[in-house]
């Protein structure tokens, strides 16, 4: 059974720092690229950054560029997403998700699970 546990979410001040994890099972992490999306209170489904199966290749949404980081440990089968310098437009449950590919490109590939997310709220 595949599983992605999101984890790392919390109240965190504006301008502050926040990792998240997600940790995965039940599939051949090493095989698949993953990807980061959030949703907003109120409004649709956004991708906020991918990677490639080898972490070679990345993706982030423009308004991301130079804030927020993405990465693998495949020996752990963990995703991650550090973010910094956060805004309240951050405010989101930030759910991970398996791509049914290996590579990422600047088009969302097909995505087969998702994690049910982990709720991130920006505020002083």
């Amino acid at each position: 059974e595949v599983q992605l546990v999101e984890s790392g979410g919390g109240l965190v001040q504006p301008g502050g720092s926040l990792r998240l994890s997600c940790a995965a099972s039940g599939f051949s992490f090493d095989d698949y690229a993953m990807s980061w999306v959030r949703q907003a209170p109120g409004k649709g489904l956004e991708w906020v950054s991918g990677i490639s199966w080898n972490g070679v290749s990345t993706y982030y949404a423009e308004s991301m560029k130079g804030r927020f980081t993405i990465s693998r440990d495949n020996a752990k089968n963990t995703l991650y997403l550090q973010m910094s310098s956060l805004t309240s437009e951050a405010t989101a449950v930030y759910s991970c998700a398996k791509q049914s590919v290996s590579m990422i490109g600047d088009s969302w590939p097909p995505v087969d699970y998702w994690g049910k997310g982990t709720l991130v709220t920006v505020s002083s």
